[in-house]
């Protein structure tokens, strides 16, 4: 296997990503900030919910993998022959190993604390001796591997409530990888409902429950109906605001309300948001995010 490494400004990457991946037989294409690791390097993504502070980096280095020399100095001669590709450099043409993708990917991804006896294990793993609860989840297309702290946090809170979640009605909204309803199934949950505006992430809730050995139901957003005794919500503050009156609409009074995705910042928008409703605190607090929650107004 052979790898292509280019230099290219700005305007010139998606294009020749796309002219490498879809014309000239590249394997795959990775981009890098080529200032990285240097007094240049500049941040490309932004804070949840913000805009990036920029499109792309200004010099940007592109890594093209080939499965043979020849095509990969086909596709470089090709590339600097055109018109519109003034500005693109050739770095270097080098042989590479092949790996085991699938292994090197897996090896970056290792169980995750939630408490000493509760853990998120992917399938490839053995859980830890310490482990009473296990949640079996790999890293897929939809949020929530429990790797983020407002994972972590809201299945923290579900596993210090254990007493509030058994026998409960729950509602997952905003399901991603079906990660919180999971959480609440194994702590006694005995409905549950996962929802999510993204067909991808029902998709995930039901493969990932079925390999809990969970009963979720899982579905678009009409799927949720009534009133629930937990009503967890793990987006971001922006549409957390906006669907404040759904939200709080679907907890029982004295039920227990949790959000997440939120930043510290962010915290008074969220009180004055939910305040009509339902009056809301900080819960806990985890690397510059926090968790906030409170319970359901008597009717």
């Amino acid at each position: 296997m052979f790898e292509l490494t280019i230099s290219a400004p700005q305007a010139l990457v998606e294009p020749v990503s796309d002219a490498l991946m879809d014309e000239l037989g590249s394997l795959s294409v990775s981009v890098e900030d080529a200032d990285a690791d240097t007094d240049a390097e500049k941040a490309l993504f932004g804070e949840p919910g913000m805009p990036a502070p920029q499109a792309g980096w200004e010099r940007s280095t592109l890594k093209a993998l080939f499965d043979t020399e020849a095509a990969a100095t086909d596709a470089m001669t090709l590339l600097l022959a055109q018109d519109w590709t003034d500005g693109l450099a050739v770095k270097g043409l080098q042989q590479v190993e092949e790996q085991d993708w699938v292994r090197l990917t897996q090896s970056q991804f290792t169980p995750v604390e939630i408490t000493p006896t509760f853990w998120i294990v992917p399938s490839w793993h053995q859980p830890p001796e310490a482990a009473r609860q296990v949640i079996r989840l790999d890293p897929g297309l939809a949020f929530g591997t429990g790797t983020h702290p407002t994972t972590r946090m809201c299945l923290r809170w579900i596993s210090a409530h254990a007493a509030n979640a058994a026998g409960a009605r729950v509602l997952d909204y905003g399901c991603g990888s079906g990660i919180l309803a999971i959480g609440a199934a194994l702590f006694g949950a005995t409905s549950v409902d996962g929802v999510d505006i993204d067909p991808a992430a029902v998709e995930s809730t039901r493969y990932n429950a079925q390999a809990n050995a969970v009963q979720v139901n899982a579905g678009l957003a009409d799927l949720a109906q009534g009133q629930y005794d937990i009503v967890l919500a793990n987006i971001l503050a922006t549409p957390l605001k906006l669907l404040a009156p759904l939200l709080c609409g679907h907890l029982k009074p004295g039920g227990h309300l949790v959000l997440a995705g939120i930043l510290e910042r962010q915290a008074d928008e969220l009180i004055g948001a939910y305040a009509p409703w339902c009056d809301i605190r900080v819960l806990d607090r985890e690397d510059g995010w926090i968790l906030m929650g409170g319970a359901g107004r008597p009717a």
